[in-house]
C-alpha cells in the first residue's frame, strides 16, 4: 500500500481531529468539575495536585500507550473498532469453541454499550456547554434543558442529509478549539506554575494514602479525562494509524493537559464555594460568550461523530447477522460511509430527550458516562488478550504482562463507577442489555429459521436434472434466484414452477456470503459455478464494511460469458411468514419467538437492502413454523 505524502497525512491528521478527538476533546468541561464538585474532594494544594497527576499519568497510561500506540496495532485487514475487534479474537480461537462463543457474548455487550454511549455522549456534551451560560446570567438556568433539546434536534434532524458538506469543517474547529483549550491553560499556569509538579506521579499515590476512600470514588470522575478513547480503535480505518498519532500526540493531548492543569491552577486560588465550573472560570469575562458558543459547537462535533459511528456500527452488525435489515440511506455519492439509518437516528433521539429530562444537568450524567467507559475498555483489553496471543502468536508471558497490567488499570476504574450504579449507572447497562437481547434473539431465531429450512431443503444439482429430464416451458430473460442457503432449492424457485409452470432461459441462483473481515475486494466478489441447462450457482462476498449491491455484482458476470439484460432480467425472492409454535426448532422463551417474528416482519425487505430495483422484484411468501 502506498503511503500517503507529508501533505496528505497533515490534512488526515486535520480530519482526526474533528471526527476522533471530539469526544475526548469536549472532557475539560466537565471532568474536574466532577471531581471537586460532585466528588466531594477538599481543595487543597496537594488534593489538587493529586488529582492532576491522575489525570495526566490516566491520559498518558489509558489514552497514549494502551490505545494509541498498542490498540493501533491491532486492525482487522486495516479497520477497527469493537467489532473488528471481536471477528478478530473470534478468528483466532476458532477451534476452541466455548471462548469463542463468550468473547462473541463479550463484543455484542460492548457493541450494546456503544448504542448506549450514542445516547449519553451527545446529552452530557451538550449539556455541560449550555450550562455555561449561567456563569453570564444566572437567569438562563431555566432555559439550558430547552436550548439542549433544540440544539440536539436540529443535530438529529440534519442527519437526513449527511454531513459530507459541513465534516470539512469540523478538523479546523477542533483545532480551533484544542488551541484555545491549550491558551486558557497557559493562562492560568504562569500565576501558578507549582502545578506541574504534578507530573510526578507520586503526588498521585500521597493522594490515595491521604484520602483512601475519597480517593477511589475520585477515580470513577476522573477517569471522565479519557471519554472517547474508544473512538481511536473505531475510526482508524478512515483516517490510519499516523495521522491519528500525529493528531493526538501534536495537538490533541497539549491542549487538553495544559487546560487540565489550568484549571487545578484556577483551583488552587479558589475558595471551595466558589468552585462552580473551573472550564469556564479560567476564562475572562469578555471571552464566556465567545467560549460558550465555541464549546457548543465543539459538543455538537463530538455528537455527531458518535451519530455517524453508531450507523456505521450498526450497519456493521446488520452485515454480520446480529441485527434484522433496517432501511439505509446513502447520503453521499462521493463517500460510501455518509449513510443515514432513520429508525436509529430518530431511536437515539428519543433516548436522549428522556435522559435529559430525568437527569436534567450533566453532573447527574456523569455516573452513567463513567460506567460505560470503563466497561468498553475492560472488554477491548480482554479480547485483545485474545488477539495478541492466539491472533499474533506473541509470547504467553508478554501477554499475560501486557493485558495484567492493562486489566488492573480499567478494573480500578470500573470498580469505582460501579459503586455509582444507583446514581445513573444503571443507564447504560439497561441499554447495553435491552441491545444485547434484541441482537441475541435475532441470531438465535435466525439459527432457528435456517434450521427449519433445511429439514425440508432439497439438493439443487439432481433436483435441476430431475426438472430438465421433462422441462417445463422456458421463457426468455433471466431470472435471479436469491438462496438463503448455498447448494439447495429456493423456496420461490418451487412456488414460481408451482404457479407459473416455466422457467427462465438463464438461471442464477444467488448466495450472499458475508465475510468477517471489513472488505472484500472487487476481484474476490465473485465465484460461480456451471450447473448445466443454463443454471449457474452464483456466490458474492461481501465483508462487513462493503456495501451489498446485487445488480452491481452481477454485472462481473459479463468478463466469463454471461451477459444480464437488466430489463430482461427478474429477481426472486422467499418471504417467509414466521409463525411461533409451542415446542419447535426453537429453544427461546415464548416472548423471545414473538419478538424475533416482530423483528423479521417489520425487518428491511431484501430486495431494498440489497439495492434492487422495485419493478424486477417478485416476492414469494411461505409459512414456517420456529
Amino acid at each position: 500500500m502506498a503511503q500517503p505524502s507529508s501533505r496528505n497525512r497533515m490534512a488526515l491528521s486535520l480530519g482526526a481531529l474533528g471526527i476522533v478527538y471530539g469526544d475526548i476533546g469536549t472532557s475539560p468541561l466537565y471532568a474536574l468539575k466532577e471531581v471537586f464538585v460532585h466528588a466531594h474532594i477538599p481543595l487543597t494544594e496537594h488534593s489538587i495536585l493529586g488529582v492532576l497527576s491522575l489525570v495526566f499519568w490516566t491520559l498518558t497510561i489509558v489514552v497514549s500507550l494502551k490505545y494509541v500506540y498498542l490498540i493501533l496495532n491491532n486492525d482487522n485487514r486495516g479497520e477497527g473498532g469493537l467489532i473488528a475487534m471481536m471477528t478478530l479474537a473470534t478468528q483466532a480461537v476458532h477451534d476452541k469453541p466455548r471462548i469463542r462463543h463468550v468473547l462473541l457474548l463479550l463484543g455484542l455487550f460492548g457493541t450494546a454499550l456503544f448504542c448506549g454511549d450514542g445516547i449519553i455522549t451527545p446529552a452530557v456534551s451538550v449539556l455541560s456547554a449550555v450550562e455555561g451560560l449561567e456563569l453570564i446570567s444566572p437567569h438562563f438556568h431555566r432555559y439550558i434543558i430547552p436550548i439542549t433539546l433544540v440544539i440536539l434536534l436540529a443535530l438529529f434532524a440534519a442527519q437526513r442529509k449527511g454531513t459530507a458538506g459541513i465534516a470539512r469543517f469540523f478538523g479546523p474547529v477542533m483545532l480551533l478549539w484544542f488551541v484555545v483549550l491549550g491558551i486558557l491553560g497557559i493562562s492560568q499556569i504562569i500565576h501558578a506554575p507549582q502545578v506541574l509538579r504534578a507530573l510526578n506521579p507520586l503526588y498521585a499515590l500521597e493522594f490515595f494514602t491521604t484520602y483512601t476512600t475519597l480517593g477511589f470514588l475520585a477515580l470513577g470522575a476522573v477517569v471522565l479525562c479519557v471519554t472517547g478513547a474508544e473512538a481511536l480503535y473505531a475510526d482508524l480505518g478512515h483516517f490510519g494509524r499516523t495521522p491519528i498519532r500525529i493528531a493526538w500526540y501534536g495537538c490533541a493531548m497539549p491542549g487538553l493537559l495544559l487546560n487540565y492543569f489550568g484549571q487545578g491552577a484556577y483551583l488552587m486560588s479558589t475558595k471551595p464555594d466558589q468552585v462552580g465550573t473551573p472550564f469556564f472560570q479560567i476564562a475572562p469575562s469578555w471571552a464566556l460568550v465567545p467560549l460558550v458558543c465555541l464549546a457548543t459547537v465543539a459538543t455538537i462535533i463530538a455528537s455527531q461523530a458518535l451519530i455517524t459511528g453508531a450507523f456505521s456500527c450498526i450497519r456493521q452488525a446488520i452485515q454480520l447477522g446480529f441485527l434484522p435489515r433496517m432501511r439505509i440511506m446513502h447520503t453521499s455519492i462521493y463517500q460510501t460511509g455518509q449513510i443515514y439509518i432513520p429508525v436509529v437516528n430518530w431511536s437515539l433521539f428519543a433516548g436522549i430527550v428522556v435522559v435529559v429530562l430525568f437527569f436534567k444537568s450533566s453532573g447527574n450524567l456523569a455516573a452513567a458516562y463513567g460506567i460505560a467507559v470503563t466497561l468498553q475498555m475492560l472488554i477491548t483489553t480482554l479480547m485483545s488478550f485474545f488477539v495478541i496471543r492466539y491472533g499474533r502468536r506473541y509470547p504467553l508471558w508478554l501477554c499475560l504482562a501486557a493485558t495484567i497490567f492493562f486489566i488492573s488499570i480499567d478494573l480500578l476504574y470500573f470498580s469505582s463507577n460501579i459503586l455509582k450504579f444507583t446514581d445513573g449507572g444503571w443507564l447504560p447497562i439497561l441499554v447495553a442489555s435491552l441491545v444485547s437481547m434484541i441482537m441475541l434473539t435475532w441470531m438465535h431465531g435466525k439459527q432457528s429459521l435456517n434450521r427449519a429450512r433445511l429439514l425440508n431443503a432439497i439438493q439443487l444439482p439432481p433436483f435441476l436434472d430431475a426438472i430438465f429430464a421433462n422441462p417445463p416451458s422456458r421463457v426468455e430473460g433471466t431470472a435471479v434466484f436469491m438462496n438463503n442457503d448455498l447448494g439447495t432449492v429456493p423456496l420461490s424457485l418451487l412456488h414460481n414452477l408451482k404457479h407459473n409452470k416455466v422457467i427462465h432461459a438463464t438461471n442464477l441462483f444467488v448466495y450472499v456470503d458475508l465475510h468477517e473481515i471489513p472488505w472484500v475486494g472487487f476481484n474476490d466478489r465473485i465465484e460461480l459455478k456451471p450447473l448445466g441447462h443454463d443454471c449457474w450457482q452464483v456466490t458474492l462476498n461481501y465483508g462487513f464494511k462493503n456495501e451489498v449491491d446485487i445488480p452491481e455484482a452481477l454485472k462481473l458476470l459479463s468478463g466469463r460469458g454471461i451477459d444480464l439484460d437488466p430489463l430482461q432480467t427478474s429477481y426472486f425472492f422467499s418471504r417467509e411468514n414466521i409463525v411461533s409454535a409451542l415446542g419447535g426448532l426453537c429453544h427461546m422463551m415464548p416472548w423471545r419467538k414473538k419478538l424475533f417474528a416482530t423483528l423479521y416482519r417489520n425487518a428491511e425487505g431484501a430486495a431494498d437492502f440489497y439495492n434492487i430495483p422495485a419493478n424486477r422484484v417478485i416476492e414469494l411468501g411461505s409459512k414456517v413454523e420456529i
